[in-house]
């Protein structure tokens, strides 16, 4: 008897047993980043943007035309580096706001219409740490999604046409190592701006629950703010909002940079990234978890959500107006004049270069432009495509004054886009021959930006 109970086995009492650990951040970060990484679309996205920028850029360098209405369009068989700057572009339209509803939209989203929510928090046993390993893992997905747009980009254009400088929005030349870095930033800027669009997803996906609008929010807001875009509207608004922030890069493109609208579209970005992202964690640690029937916030909560975000549009809006020097449209007629001025004189010493004829300097040029806008009745200023200017420069040697007419169409973000009216010798349309090979004019047409922050030179 003695001995049977000496072999039989030592049961521990409950008390006792060692409790099951929560997971830790990392590893539920490891956890949610899996979850992400194992869905279908997720993978198809992650090829297409490794992929299609350098297929595209393939594609157009075989064609006989360009996107000559995207921003750097023209330039793409003259550098590889402007055809990273057109998939840019056009991810700041249509990629960047649908890849961040695609991911953060639809993050919390899933548990809900799977109804997981009781076994996650049963092994995370933290709320809080839950929505952060969410957050970081979406955001990772995303992050590694654009590096996958600008690298490929990168990589396609030099393959397809070379790593040489580039033209930029004020008529210089910019040599291929700063272009290098300027295209960098330029990935990096758009990259840490989209992250207000990702928020904007986390909290839709906290809010709507199993709902699909959740995962339409961040590309919903981004068709309302581009159709907002292109509405006549004070430079203090227009750069109060989110989406002026993707149009900002293209000031690095000019000399001197325009560095205001890019140091407050990254501000807005980041607020609008703050309060997105506070209130999505406010309503996610109180919902209740155990409910299977959960089907959202409800009505208040996204009330509270789209009041918040728009008395922060509100508060910008006001911040800019005290802050900057903006006022009415930021676009003016002395700006304009400016701009157009030294985009030519930069333009015109390119085109003495590529016809192989003796080089001038700015100074002996003395460029100057006269611009007006049709049936304005003197009220210069604001976008359309009604502006006609008269560029005047002076000829090396010679007392006559050289002319050239232009037809402007001023966009409301202050890119503008000048076609030349002739005379056909100096800004018509014809083919000059270049190391790259035979390109069009570059004083025929001529892509500049106004700068929306600057004071206007007439009032100083």
């Amino acid at each position: 008897m003695s001995s049977a109970l000496a072999q039989a086995p030592v049961v521990a009492h409950p008390a006792t047993r060692p409790a099951t650990r929560p997971a830790d951040l990392v590893s539920s970060f490891r956890f949610e980043l899996v979850k992400l990484l194992s869905q279908w679309r997720i993978r198809i996205l992650l090829v297409a943007c490794w992929v299609g920028p350098a297929v595209f850029i393939a594609a157009a360098s075989q064609q006989s035309s360009l996107p000559s209405d995207t921003v750097f369009g023209r330039w793409m068989f003259a550098t590889g580096w402007a055809g990273s700057l057109v998939v840019l572009s056009f991810s700041c339209s249509w990629a960047l706001p649908l890849l961040t509803a695609l991911v953060a939209g639809d993050v919390f989203a899933a548990e809900d219409r799977l109804g997981t929510w009781r076994h996650l928090v049963m092994a995370v046993r933290s709320p809080r740490r839950i929505f952060v390993a969410k957050s970081l893992a979406s955001t990772a997905v995303i992050v590694v999604m654009e590096a996958g747009l600008a690298i490929s980009s990168m990589g396609g254009g030099i393959a397809a046409v070379g790593a040489q400088g580039l033209v930029g929005l004020d008529g210089g030349s910019i040599d291929a190592g700063h272009s290098a870095r300027l295209v960098l930033v330029a990935w990096a800027y758009v990259g840490a701006a989209s992250l207000a669009y990702a928020a904007v997803g986390l909290l839709g996906s906290v809010v709507l629950g199993r709902s699909p609008m959740g995962l339409l929010m961040p590309a919903l807001l981004a068709f309302l703010l581009q159709a907002a875009q292109l509405l006549p509207m004070p430079a203090a608004v227009r750069l109060a909002l989110p989406s002026q922030t993707f149009l900002a890069w293209r000031g690095l493109f000019t000399s001197p940079a325009q560095t205001g609208p890019l140091v407050v579209g990254l501000l807005v970005s980041i607020a609008w990234v703050v309060v997105a992202t506070t209130l999505a964690y406010l309503l996610f640690i109180r919902r209740d978890f155990a409910d299977l029937a959960y089907d959202g916030s409800g009505i208040r909560s996204l009330l509270v959500g789209a009041l918040s975000l728009a008395a922060l549009v509100g508060a910008s809006i006001a911040v800019v107006a005290v802050a900057t020097p903006a006022t009415g449209s930021g676009i003016e007629k002395p700006k304009v004049e400016q701009s157009l001025a030294t985009s030519f004189a930069h333009l015109y010493r390119l085109q003495l270069h590529e016809l192989h004829r003796p080089d001038v300097t700015e100074e002996q040029l003395r460029t100057s432009a006269s611009c007006y806008r049709a049936g304005s009745q003197g009220n210069d200023q604001g976008p359309g495509n009604d502006w006609r200017c008269v560029v005047s420069w002076h000829i090396p040697g010679a007392t006559a004054v050289g002319t050239a007419i232009y037809q402007l169409d001023v966009a409301a973000e202050g890119r503008y886009v000048a076609d030349g009216d002739g005379p056909r010798e100096v800004n018509g349309y014809f083919h000059v021959r270049t190391p790259t090979g035979d390109t069009p004019n570059p004083l025929w047409q001529i892509d500049g930006l106004v700068d929306l922050l600057s004071v206007n030179s007439s009032k100083g």
